[in-house]
């Protein structure tokens, strides 16, 4: 396994923990997290690794989903 195979197996492993936490569909996980749904589908199936922010983002979100949201639909 070269390193770039294992760096997208563990980015599709946080990924699809991060959407699990929330329990929301690809679709909707995108939506409220501003993500595309072609960028998690490609993330959780290990074809793209996002960069080091997004993934620092999705662990975030693994962590502490409702606050993220909630966060994110406060008026700035």
């Amino acid at each position: 396994m070269t390193d770039e195979e294992f760096e997208r197996g563990r980015t599709a492993l946080l990924a699809r923990r991060a959407r699990a936490a929330t329990g929301l569909s690809q679709q909707l996980f995108a939506a409220r997290y501003g993500f595309s749904r072609a960028s998690v589908r490609d993330w959780e199936q290990g074809r793209r690794v996002p960069a080091r922010a997004v993934r620092s983002y999705l662990r975030v979100v693994a962590k502490m989903p409702d606050q993220i949201a909630d966060a994110l639909n406060e008026p700035a």
